[in-house]
């Protein structure tokens, strides 16, 4: 179902079954509808985790763990490719995942207990590959500071990847991991128009604010980074070299940039989105995104899915090659973490 009633602060009104549902629910627009539905409150549910650091073998991530201490994603990105996995939890993957989210309260003790595993080899750890490790909540629950904390008790090097501002909040932290070359942190742009980011991003941090985290990690001597993602032909694609420039001029080393993911029920909730909000242009972006994937809306092949092919994709990553190194942003020296340091629980750190 189509609509332009979107709730306020919330990225969907719809809330489609997940894939696993047995029974499914068809609403359908009678026309008494006029107000805007409230957007609901945010539910936090508290869970048990029993392990907490994922692994992947993909080829197109540089990092092969990553840790998420919670499910689902207060910020409401509309393109967020995580949204297919709240499935699992038989919960939507429209409204329910960006109004009730899971906290993995035990997150911090599995982290420990995880890294003190006999044969544990240790290679830097990626917080945020799923959801954001500092949307709202995070300020309440305390989950990421706590197992930053772990992390830089037994010198374990991680990067993080963020659009939450709420980074600033753990400055003393991150500066100690910094000064041991322990931490590279990534700060996600996606435009720098605050009307596009409030529809596309209801509750993740502004422009100006991400901008700004940049700045002031940067002054800290924490290494930053920028990743421009996603890129959505025909509605932010017009201001990469923007945000590039943008970035550099905060203190960005280095920058990256990912092509629109539309992976299961991520599909059919962005093109509601973009008929909502761009029904004169929708068509159009649809048609570039399925030049870019094959014919299709996604893609999800390795070498692939994060940057497409045909014409648009190939001009992108030409406009992203030249923009990046004109800046200086082609770099990664700086990011070389150090896994000499680590020292498990239980073990003997060393005096210097």
């Amino acid at each position: 179902m189509r609509t332009s009633l979107l709730p306020r602060g919330r990225g969907t009104a719809s809330n489609p079954p997940n894939r696993f549902a047995p029974t499914r629910i068809i609403a359908s627009d009678d026309g008494w509808q006029e107000e805007v539905p409230p957007c609901g409150a945010t539910e936090v549910r508290q869970e048990t985790a029993k392990s907490i650091i994922s692994r992947n073998q993909s080829p197109d991530l540089p990092f092969d763990r990553s840790l998420n201490p919670y499910r689902g994603c207060e910020h409401g990105c509309i393109y967020c490719y995580a949204r297919p996995s709240h499935a699992y939890w038989d919960l939507s993957p429209g409204l329910d995942f960006e109004t009730k989210l899971i906290a993995k309260h035990n997150a911090p003790a599995l982290l420990a207990q995880a890294l003190g595993k006999p044969g544990y080899a240790c290679a830097p750890i990626n917080l945020g590959a799923n959801t954001d490790p500092y949307q709202p909540i995070e300020r309440q629950q305390q989950l990421t500071r706590r197992c930053l904390q772990v992390l830089l008790d037994h010198r374990h090097p991680l990067t993080i990847v963020t659009k939450g501002a709420l980074i600033l909040r753990d400055l003393d932290l991150l500066s100690e991991l910094a000064r041991q070359r322990l931490v590279a942190v990534y700060i996600s742009l996606t435009s720098l128009d605050d009307e596009l980011k409030r529809i596309l991003e209801p509750r993740a941090a502004a422009p100006a604010a991400r901008l700004r985290a940049i700045r002031v990690l940067r002054e800290q001597g924490i290494p930053v980074g920028v990743l421009c993602a996603p890129i959505i032909p025909m509605i932010n694609d017009m201001e990469l070299e923007g945000l590039l420039q943008a970035a550099r001029q905060a203190g960005a080393q280095s920058a990256s940039y990912m092509l629109l993911r539309l992976p299961r029920e991520v599909a059919p909730l962005f093109e509601d989105w973009l008929h909502a909000h761009y029904p004169q242009r929708a068509e159009h972006v649809l048609s570039l995104i399925r030049q870019s994937r094959g014919g299709a809306l996604y893609d999800s092949r390795f070498g692939q899915r994060f940057r497409g092919e045909g014409a648009f994709a190939e001009l992108l990553a030409q406009r992203f090659k030249l923009a990046s190194k004109r800046l200086g942003l082609d770099r990664r020296e700086a990011f070389e973490l150090d896994c000499s340091r680590f020292c498990p629980p239980g073990g003997q750190l060393a005096l210097l």
